[in-house]
């Protein structure tokens, strides 16, 4: 959510008031500017998620085991997790090792002056994005990261992928002193960072065991001291970088046609070039969160700026993944509801695992918000989850806008027809199986042991639930709904607590025409499910715009002819162009006069027809 707040903001600067143009696709002078800001978020999103990895001591990360562990393990995984999670252990380790690179050596060619090498990190970074996407559900993360890496591309290499590169390339021989200096450096790079693989992890093939050995060689005061020396200096990079966007747009300003329109393009490169300072200064104090010693370099007036801003969440921190958890196994809740207290059904979710048989889902980009707080709340005890408490209570009530949280479809969900009378939680442990495990019947995805209580056995009025609710502030009033109205009058001195949202509902009004809006939407969407939602609307907009370019192809007839220009080994191509130019020229004049000597002598022959009919006359 951070990073869509970021990356919104920035999508506001770097196409302003597009909407009331929004056929043009005009590229202004100063565009390069606040574009880059996109390439500043993604460098500060990969190389923050790498670093902390280390920084955070995690033992699975040091000992290169993590991924062993994580596809088990995360939030809501899907069925290629669990074909990932059967990969041998050292393919596992070297992935780590290939993390490492992609998030924390590889940003830094985001800002490299050879193109090749940007369009490498650009490519880099798709891959584990994808990779991501196949083995987890991490909604619309992925995706807009991969947005956010279409920054390092250029308009000739997106017009390769299109068909419309303008550019050839032709093979020159000798090769020219600056392509020959850019191949060197771009050939001394990919070897710097297979080196550096090689020596910080020592990779080694095991010819025996035919496998790639891999193991970290460095500590973690190594690591840190490294990452101290290398902060500030990154944020000189970013700033050298950003220096030479603002002068190349400050050059485009100078080349534009006619005073007024050189010195509205120059405006407005001064407006965007200091609100992208602005934000860029800003950005060092959540980036350099890394190293608490570089924050605090930081000049006094940077920290002031970030606070006054803080609260919009315009530039934010990162660090993906910072400790792996659920090495013992998976933690999962489990709720199970009954009548009697005696028989108990499991209420299955839609998306989290529940039924070990049950494959994983896909659910990208959709962004199941209860199961993924399940996942959290089972990692500790449920009061460290207040809503649970609430979430528990409503089942019980029977309310249908949080039975549709946890099923769509009604008959799914055990207790549709009357709520139950009892609820309680159990804590489980659940480990993927392994391709070697035989089952009669269908072959189960997940095997679970069930460890603890996780909430205690529950009802409506039960005083274990009624002290739970005053505890974390959610009671409401449903005992005063179920009193009589003597009693309350009589009660003036113990009044009913309030809760938080009945205050807020008292202040809402249905009548607007947002809330009515929304309402409407709601009840059109109630019969889906979130991801059939979004990918409804994707289509439709991936509809649109074909149309749209199929509407801009000339209908019917031959396209028109081009001109074809003279070929290599012509006379033009060989010398003769002025030539060649002047006898045009001579060519062109000659038909002028032709045709003037046309329009006078038909000029001429009217008069005299005019004259000759006055003498007939």
């Amino acid at each position: 959510d951070s990073l869509l707040l970021e990356a919104g903001f920035l999508a506001v600067l770097v196409a302003p008031l597009r909407l009331l143009k929004w056929r043009s696709t005009a590229w202004h002078a100063h565009d390069g500017i606040t574009f880059w800001l996109v390439r500043w978020l993604l460098f500060r999103l990969m190389f923050a998620s790498g670093v902390v990895k280390l920084t955070s001591r995690c033992p699975t990360w040091w000992g290169l085991t993590a991924l062993t562990y994580h596809y088990e393990t995360q939030c809501i995984p899907t069925p290629g997790a669990w074909f990932a999670h059967q990969l041998p252990v050292w393919f596992q380790k070297f992935s780590v090792v290939a993390t490492y690179v992609i998030e924390i050596a590889i940003p830094l060619l985001f800002f490299a002056p050879i193109r090749r090498l940007r369009l490498f990190a650009f490519y880099s970074q798709v891959l584990l994005q994808v990779l991501i996407i196949l083995t987890g559900n991490y909604n619309f993360f992925n995706m807009l990261t991969i947005v956010l890496a279409f920054s390092l591309l250029d308009e000739e290499h997106v017009g390769h992928w299109l068909g419309r590169s303008k550019r050839r390339h032709a093979s020159t021989w000798p090769p020219s002193l600056r392509s020959l200096l850019s191949t060197l450096l771009e050939v001394s790079t990919y070897g710097f960072l297979l080196y550096w693989s090689i020596q910080y992890f020592s990779l080694e093939i095991n010819w025996e065991k035919r496998l790639l050995d891999s193991k970290v060689a460095f500590t973690y005061h190594e690591f840190t001291t490294w990452l101290r020396a290398v902060t500030l200096p990154l944020v000189g990079l970013g700033f050298l970088s950003l220096s030479w966007e603002i002068l190349s747009a400050m050059y485009r300003c100078a080349c534009v046609r006619g005073c007024f329109w050189k010195l509205w393009a120059t405006l407005q490169w001064a407006v965007f070039t200091t609100a992208t300072m602005g934000l860029f200064a800003i950005s060092l104090v959540p980036f350099t969160y890394i190293d608490y010693e570089s924050n605090g370099k930081l000049w006094p007036g940077i920290h002031q700026m970030f606070n006054a801003v803080e609260r919009f969440q315009v530039v934010n921190s990162y660090g993906l993944f910072r400790r792996m958890t659920g090495v013992g196994g998976r933690p999962e809740v489990v709720l199970e509801g009954s009548y009697d207290k005696q028989t108990w059904t499991e209420i299955e979710f839609m998306y989290k695992p529940g039924n070990v048989s049950a494959a994983p889902p896909v659910v990208t980009p959709h962004q199941p918000r209860l199961d993924w707080q399940m996942w959290f709340a089972a990692l500790a005890h449920h009061s460290s989850s207040p809503w649970f408490t609430s979430f528990v209570y409503r089942l019980l009530q029977g309310k249908k806008d949080v039975i549709r949280l946890v099923q769509v479809d009604e008959s799914r969900y055990p207790f549709s027809a009357q709520p139950p009378v009892y609820i309680r939680a159990q804590l489980y442990k659940y480990w993927f199986t392994s391709s070697a495990e035989g089952s009669e019947g269908p072959a189960p995805w997940w095997r679970r042991q069930r460890m603890q209580e996780f909430f205690p056995t529950v009802s409506l009025g039960d005083p274990t639930l009624e002290s739970l609710l005053s505890q974390h502030g959610l009671k409401v009033r449903h005992r005063a709904a179920a009193a009589p109205r003597s009693l309350l009058r009589g009660s003036p001195d113990t009044p009913l607590p309030l809760a938080p949202q009945d205050k807020m509902s008292l202040k809402r009004s249905a009548d607007t025409f947002l809330p009515w809006l929304l309402q409407s939407l709601r009840q059109l969407s109630r019969p889906f499910s979130g991801p059939a939602v979004l990918w409804s609307l994707y289509l439709v907009v991936a509809t649109v715009y074909l149309l749209r370019a199929l509407g801009r192809r000339p209908r019917g007839g031959a396209p028109p002819a081009r001109h074809k220009g003279p070929r290599r080994g012509d006379p033009a191509d060989r010398g003769g162009g002025e030539k060649n130019g002047q006898v045009r020229r001579k060519e062109a004049k000659e038909v002028e006069e032709k045709g003037e000597g046309r329009a006078r002598g038909a000029a001429d022959g009217h008069g005299d027809g005019l004259r000759g009919t006055k003498k007939k006359k």
